[in-house]
């Protein structure tokens, strides 16, 4: 099943450029899977530092474990990670809170990329998809195309031509619903110190496939004994 819209192009994993930054290298052929809704289970609404305290563990062990992302590891280092749970969010509101967001990496400059969590929200693959393409249509209006990009995450992540039990799609599965914003500038600075960025995309599935569906899921499921403070 191809995408039908071509507003829905996630980008895979943590890790992707713009145009300019290198024009071969496109994450249209890894859009997620257009197709009948799926709904996951949402855990109860956890407390802000435990909803933090997972996604930081899920970063280390799957998204720096793996090396799906092979920046992630110095941001964490720098703790210029930036984890902002948005609890009870509607549309509307999560809308705002990309905008907020925006804002407030203008004015911090040692912030280097933003999660926006929503522990409750969105679990309807389907659902999420049009939150995703609404935030992109947000940050074009709001003047900040070619220096914000936005990657999609969710529990029920699901790749355009993948079936639901390809083990590829936990590069993009993560405890809860997600937005992520980066800084273009930074990719394009990263790139310059990478050999063959284009082949993340590939080497990432590869790994998942090989490591198995017990494997990656086993590997989420541990974030969830992580208890914050």
């Amino acid at each position: 099943m191809s995408c039908k819209n071509p507003l829905r192009l996630a980008k895979n994993g943590l890790f992707f450029v713009s145009d300019t930054a290198l024009a071969s290298y496109n994450y249209a052929s890894y859009p997620p899977r257009q197709r009948a809704p799926q709904t996951v289970a949402i855990l109860p609404i956890m407390t802000d530092s435990t909803v933090i305290a997972q996604t930081s563990h899920w970063i280390n062990t799957v998204v720096i474990g793996c090396n799906f992302c092979p920046f992630a590891a110095k941001s964490m280092l720098r703790k210029s990670v930036r984890c902002v749970v948005i609890q009870n969010a509607t549309l509307k509101s999560a809308l705002s809170s990309v905008e907020d967001e925006l804002r407030y990496l203008d004015q911090t400059a040692d912030i280097e990329t933003t999660l926006l969590i929503f522990p409750g929200q969105f679990s309807d693959f389907s659902d999420y998809l049009d939150l995703v393409e609404m935030a992109e249509d947000v940050t074009v209006e709001q003047g900040y195309e070619g220096i914000y990009q936005l990657a999609s995450f969710h529990p029920a992540y699901c790749f355009d031509g993948a079936t639901d039990d390809d083990p590829a799609n936990y590069t993009n599965r993560s405890p809860y619903p997600m937005l992520h914003l980066l800084r273009e500038d930074s990719i394009t600075k990263a790139l310059r110190h990478f050999i063959d960025p284009e082949g993340i995309p590939a080497r990432n599935i590869a790994f998942a496939q090989e490591k198995g569906m017990v494997y990656m899921h086993s590997l989420r499921a541990a974030c969830f004994e992580v208890l914050g403070k």
